[in-house]
């Protein structure tokens, strides 16, 4: 049985993930300019954590699901690193706000490594 951290994983990266399909608009505003491509790069991150998500699921493909979310974030992280550089594109979100999501996209990545490690010998991934 999976552990509450693994379904709350997969359920954010899972959602997160639909989201670029849903509002693609919201996330192409938050590519940066240097990148081509805004539209697909939004899908394709999309797609990369509905696959994470998806992975975290089954526990074959668990640890590949941690690692695969690992590897988005650090990914996406040049997007949220343009962003608190430059604030005056987002006017509506505090700058405050901006550099304090730099430190969570390193939280997000301990939490995919953490809650898709293996299991130690003699103990139980439930609860």
């Amino acid at each position: 049985m999976t552990r509450w951290s693994q379904r709350l994983l997969a359920a954010v990266f899972t959602a997160a993930g639909a989201l670029h399909f849903l509002r693609p608009k919201m996330y192409e505003e938050i590519v940066p300019d240097y990148l081509p491509a805004h539209h697909e790069l939004v899908l394709i991150s999309g797609a990369a954590e509905i696959a994470g998500g998806v992975l975290v699921v089954f526990p074959r493909t668990r640890r590949l699901g941690g690692l695969w979310i690992a590897a988005t974030l650090v990914a996406v992280f040049p997007a949220n690193l343009d962003m608190a550089l430059n604030p005056d594109r987002y006017a509506s979100l505090p700058p405050a706000l901006l550099w304090a999501r730099l430190p969570l996209q390193g939280l997000l990545i301990w939490w995919a490594l953490h809650a898709t490690r293996p299991a130690r010998a003699g103990t139980s991934t439930t609860g």
